[in-house]
């Protein structure tokens, strides 16, 4: 067998103790009690990070359990796979089957998803829907055929778990012969949150006040500004808008940098994770987008990137600066540096209150600037109600949009008098606002992005090399609303959360056509398990086949899907908040 080309792990660099985020460079220590004192703790803050070790092979063995970390001064006990954040990186081979015994050593119940690999329903790790979950003290085992290659990962799917630690990288190598991407070398580059809080007391907080931990309110100071470049008209009509809708233009996600520290490789930027390179050479990145709650803009001052690769899936390469990704979704792209210098990989999340970043560079001792946060940019009635028609078509007449382009898109750019369907239960309590005139276009990178002089990637510009899978046509279509509110923290699908919806069912083997209708003020990426997301463009021509699907404010979109994978299923969206307030369906094949 030829011999598999070497994943590079990088290393945290410590040159620095303390760097905007995390006094401390963060990490995981091995071996030792959970006892909170202050030796332990200046123990602690020496750990080594970014180092998750590489396990290839068929047979592996991972044990969950409590392990103390410290990432910001204050140890805390975290979720771990064998001791590590992020987890041990699983390497397999395209066309192997691999088993994996899971012990589980945690006093609460527990579970691992292989999220985006296509394997039988009792294999895909989800409570409740395809088995029970791994008791305390019990060993469950994985066992499945890999029939893909690409960047994949796996994390827990029981409680908060993937929020205190349980997540890890899956390189599959492609089958002898099916390789189109060669490099010099390889690394994961795993972006993620962490909180020393409980987190079920932030879902707490979130339940009783939906903007607890967004601190960039609009103030007098922002009303006279629009009152300057508008009108006092146009300025009380815009803040008499927001607030008959009960939100805040500001609140772009729920969690923010106040109680998030950003990760990447488990390492604070304090720690800053290096990974080293000799010029000229080719290097992959494999970007995984592993945070519970925050979607990340990432960028290398002074490199193109080259996207190749997106949900495990080769794509035509197209050049970029910049791209933003959401939980759940995996992004290869190829860099090639050619001066003695180091760059910064930086990864701002969307609210702009916090950061991930690392270093590429020659040698461990150097580092680059690191930029500045972009400033943070206002959602606007047309990221909310698509053409500015709000719920039973009221007219937004308060609201300016000429200092806000849309980089790509025209500002009409929204579905040519599609007929919006909304179900009787989105007209109740779980449900604040529709949207009855959504867009339809891809080419909106999102906001905080548009014209920000960058190259930034759009949906549009993902196009999977060899076309779809199934060649049908989709003979029934499903329409799912995402819907949500916000002052009540509550998420759900067409109105319903989970505990009060009925499971989606697919006859077997049937190609149907998916739109997914978001009529809530964030972003979703939704996940559907066990099958491919074949993404249409708004013409309904096959673009990019997905695991995971980011769907804008107000924005339509749809997918074909063949049912080839009899069982239960989840489907849901990946920010781990919504999905445990109710946004998650099960779907049953058969």
């Amino acid at each position: 067998m030829k011999k598999l080309p070497q994943i590079y792990m990088g290393q945290p660099n410590r040159s620095r103790r303390k760097f905007i985020q995390g006094l401390a460079a963060g990490g995981v220590l091995l071996g030792l009690p959970p006892l909170l004192n202050s030796a332990w703790a200046r123990q602690a803050a020496e750990t080594k990070t970014g180092m998750a070790p590489v396990l290839s092979g068929t047979a592996f063995d991972l044990v969950i359990a409590e392990t103390m970390v410290n990432f910001t001064g204050t140890p805390r006990l975290a979720t771990t796979i064998n001791g590590s954040i992020p987890s041990p990186i699983l390497r397999w081979r395209e066309g192997d089957t691999v088993t994996i015994r899971v012990t589980n050593h945690l006093p609460v119940s527990s579970s691992i998803h292989w999220h985006g690999i296509i394997l039988p329903y009792q294999m895909d790790g989800v409570p409740g829907v395809s088995f029970d979950g791994i008791a305390p003290g019990e060993t469950f085992v994985y066992h499945f055929k890999v029939d893909q290659s690409g960047t994949y990962w796996y994390h827990s799917h029981s409680g908060f778990q993937e929020q205190t630690g349980m997540y890890g990288a899956i390189i599959v190598d492609p089958a002898e012969g099916k390789n189109r991407i060669r490099t010099d070398r390889d690394y994961v580059v795993q972006l993620s949150d962490w909180t020393d809080e409980d987190p079920m007391d932030v879902f707490a907080k979130l339940k009783k006040m939906s903007d607890y931990y967004n601190y960039n309110q609009p103030t007098a100071v922002d009303f006279f500004r629009d009152v300057a470049d508008t009108s006092m008209a146009k300025a009380l009509g815009k803040r008499r808008m927001w607030n008959k809708m009960r939100m805040s233009p500001t609140d772009l996600t729920d969690i923010s940098a106040f109680t998030y520290t950003f990760l990447m490789n488990g390492t604070t930027p304090a720690g800053n994770w290096t990974g080293l390179f000799k010029p000229g050479e080719r290097i992959r990145l494999r970007f995984i987008s592993s945070g519970t709650q925050s979607f990340f803009d990432v960028r290398i001052p002074g490199l193109k990137m080259k996207l190749v690769h997106v949900d495990g899936v080769d794509v035509e390469p197209v050049t970029i600066d910049e791209f933003r990704f959401g939980p759940g979704e995996t992004y290869d792209v190829i860099v090639e540096p050619e001066s003695d210098q180091a760059y910064t990989i930086f990864a701002q999340s969307m609210d702009r209150t916090g950061f991930a970043r690392g270093t590429l560079a020659p040698r461990s001792d150097m580092q680059a600037a690191v930029p500045e946060l972009d400033k943070p940019e206002w959602l606007t009635m047309q990221d909310m109600m698509g053409n500015m028609a709000g719920d039973n078509n009221q007219s937004m007449d308060g609201m300016d949009h000429s200092k806000h382009p849309m980089g790509g898109m025209a500002m009409g750019a929204v579905a040519e008098k599609v007929k919006v369907r909304h179900a009787k239960t989105e007209y109740g309590a779980s449900v604040d606002m529709r949207v009855d005139s959504p867009r339809t276009n891809l080419d909106d990178p999102g906001i905080g992005l548009r014209n920000n002089g960058r190259r930034v990637l759009t949906y549009a510009d993902i196009h999977t090399i060899g076309g779809p899978l199934d060649k049908r046509d989709g003979k029934r279509e499903i329409e799912l609303h995402l819907t949500g509110n916000m002052e009540r923290y509550t998420w759900s699908l067409d109105g319903l959360e989970f505990g009060k919806s009925t499971p989606i069912h697919f006859p077997y083997n049937e190609r149907l056509r998916v739109i997914l209708h978001n009529d809530t003020m964030m972003t979703h990426p939704m996940h559907l398990h066990g099958m491919w997301s074949e993404m249409q463009d708004e013409s309904g021509k096959f673009i990019a086949r997905r695991h995971t699907i980011s769907v804008q404010p107000a924005q339509r979109v749809s997918f074909l899907v063949t049912a080839d994978a009899l069982g239960r299923w989840a489907w849901h969206c990946h920010l781990l908040y919504h999905m445990d307030a109710g946004m998650f369906r099960e779907v049953v094949v058969a």
